[in-house]
């Protein structure tokens, strides 16, 4: 487990009460309040004077540091639904899992993230265009459920069902092509591009941070998968079982009672590990049998 991971577990262990109950719907109802707002206002847009940005913050609306949360990423009342109620059931069941002190944590830890890249981007760049939004944020906080729920099926738009692991690596390529579409575009348009270059980047550091250890061990376990499959051994067993089949018409049988998988294909056969040679036995023989020396 790295420095940091443990650090987090610690510090969620030793301050229990530390979070907000709820905190996605705090954030939904932000949202909704806030758009609502921008609809009926007349010549003034309260998302505007809520979002993040640094040159705006130095002169003193420092509420800026927190309220751009409450601003939606879009104003298309449709897909401000679909996306509001999406991360609202994600964020409640990952909030079930890690717990409120956790799952706070981790949303905050994003937030913090953005406010430095901003600031940093600020620094280099000081104009007014310098912003950062919660997108992804959320997103990170997506690719966290699809680490932990992969399996789960969701209907998309309500309709189409798909796994939710098939929707992160969808979000993943699309991710990795802002990315990548924003550094070609720097020779050309400049600072603009590069910022929507980082701002992802630094966005989604902190779902990372919490799954590190994880994707090292799926790398590591995929690895040794392919390792296997490709290995001398298994290569030759292969080979075997095959020559096995097409000359004896099957490939397991049971040295005790003669059982085959071809005669009873439910049967479950196992090698004794404990025999001097490769010495197969049925679900019934494999604990019931004289070891051969």
């Amino acid at each position: 487990m790295s420095v940091i991971q443990r650090w987090l577990d610690r510090f969620c262990y030793k301050h229990p009460r530390f979070g907000i109950p709820n905190l996605m719907l705090v954030v939904v109802i932000g949202n909704v309040l806030v758009w609502l707002l921008d609809q009926f206002s007349q010549g003034f847009s309260l998302s505007s004077a809520l979002c993040f940005a640094p040159y705006f913050i130095l002169q003193g609306e420092v509420w800026r540091l927190v309220t751009f949360i409450f601003v939606p990423t879009t104003s298309n009342l449709f897909f401000l639904a679909i996306s509001l109620y999406f991360y609202y059931w994600i964020g409640s069941i990952l909030e079930r899992q890690w717990g409120v002190t956790k799952f706070t944590v981790f949303y905050l830890l994003g937030l913090v993230l953005n406010i430095i890249a901003g600031f940093v981007l600020y620094a280099f760049f000081p104009v007014p265009a310098v912003t950062a939004t919660m997108h992804y944020v959320n997103l990170s906080m997506f690719f966290s459920f699809a680490t932990l729920y992969g399996e789960m099926q969701v209907l998309l738009f309500f309709v189409i069902p798909i796994k939710v692991k098939w929707l992160a690596w969808l979000d993943a390529a699309l991710f990795a092509y802002e990315i990548i579409y924003n550094l070609v575009q720097i020779p050309r348009v400049g600072m603009y591009a590069l910022i929507g270059a980082v701002i992802p980047i630094v966005a989604i550091l902190n779902y990372l941070i919490f799954f590190w250890d994880d994707l090292m061990a799926s790398l590591g376990r995929v690895k040794r998968q392919t390792a296997h499959r490709h290995s001398r051994q298994t290569v030759n067993f292969k080979q075997a079982a095959k020559h096995a089949q097409q000359t004896k018409g099957y490939i397991h049988k049971c040295a005790v009672c003669g059982k085959t998988d071809t005669d009873y294909p439910d049967e479950e056969f196992r090698y004794c590990s404990k025999c001097n040679g490769y010495y197969c036995y049925c679900s019934e023989h494999i604990h019931n049998h004289v070891h051969i020396e």
